[in-house]
């Protein structure tokens, strides 16, 4: 019988295993040149005092198996806190064992008992397999939103542009 998986918390000495595994999510979906961060910037943002996310780690046999990469957000329409899930990665030889579905189950029985009613994430477009798997888990898209993103210097003189 093969190793259950198991679930814990990610913690700072996980940071390159994290980054690591993000640079292959990128190269699996082709934007490995997107990924400008370092795992000093994890460490910085993620464990800190104020985290700016939380990842989720799961584990076969003790070996690193995939990951979940999230943070809380609050619905104006809704009224209450959710969950954004801003990676879910697992290993190749790991697939098929309901990794990321129970990464994804775990993310939102715990934003639930926070008082959360709902989980997002963006699924990029070229990813017939992430979509497939999401439809399947009942995460559907939406067919009235879409992603608008500002980066990098654009962003930079946005922000810096003086208010009249």
């Amino acid at each position: 019988m093969p190793a259950p998986v198991t679930l814990r918390p990610g913690r700072i000495d996980d940071v390159e295993t994290i980054h690591a595994a993000l640079l292959r999510l990128g190269t699996h979906i082709g934007a490995h040149q997107e990924i400008t961060s370092t795992p000093d910037d994890l460490r910085r943002y993620g464990f800190g005092a104020s985290p700016a996310f939380s990842t989720l780690i799961a584990e076969v046999g003790g070996e690193f198996a995939g990951l979940c990469l999230h943070f809380p957000i609050f619905s104006t329409w809704r009224g209450r806190p959710g969950v954004y899930v801003q990676d879910l990665y697992v290993e190749d030889r790991f697939r098929g064992r309901r990794v990321g579905e129970k990464l994804l189950r775990r993310v939102a029985k715990e934003c639930r008992a926070a008082g959360g009613v709902y989980l997002r994430l963006s699924v990029d477009t070229d990813n017939e397999t992430a979509k497939a798997f999401y439809e399947k888990l009942g995460i559907g898209w939406s067919s009235y939103e879409q992603v608008q993103k500002i980066f990098g210097d654009a962003f930079f003189a946005f922000a810096d542009t003086p208010e009249e």
